[in-house]
């Protein structure tokens, strides 16, 4: 007769699962629960604007100056690509952790739209204000 391990845990799990907890409303603290945090009715709002203002300051920076006038549409094609690809790395991450959820379109789109404007525009500054790559 083999015992196994596996089996024999999940007998002892089903029967903890089976017993009554102890605990009635009568034992409960009031001081015991766990306060939640209100969200803010506009939190994805206010996060899109943040979003574009610092995309804004940033693409300032980049375009107050002219760019190199040697291949600038294909570096900012390039720059585009690596931004929106960013920003779909930090869109599935966010799905995953189940926090990419919206209840309106509009949201959706100006979330995302203010990242990826956000990104690319992080993508231009480091690649022109860095100097490594001009």
């Amino acid at each position: 007769m083999a015992w196994d391990l596996l089996e024999i845990l999940g007998n002892v799990f089903n029967l903890l699962d089976l017993l009554p907890n102890g605990s009635s409303s009568a034992d409960l603290n009031y001081g015991d629960r766990k306060i939640k945090k209100k969200k803010s009715k506009y939190f994805t709002e206010k996060v899109s604007f943040a979003f574009l203002a610092v995309s804004s300051v940033l693409l300032f920076f980049v375009f107050k100056d002219p760019l190199p006038a040697e291949h600038y549409t294909q570096t900012l094609g390039v720059a585009s690509l690596i931004g929106i690809a960013i920003s779909g790395v930090l869109f599935f991450l966010l799905y995953i952790m189940e926090l990419y959820y919206f209840k309106s379109l509009f949201k959706l789109l100006f979330f995302s739209g203010s990242v990826i404007l956000f990104f690319i525009s992080l993508t231009l500054c480091v690649y022109f204000k860095s100097g490594l790559f001009i």
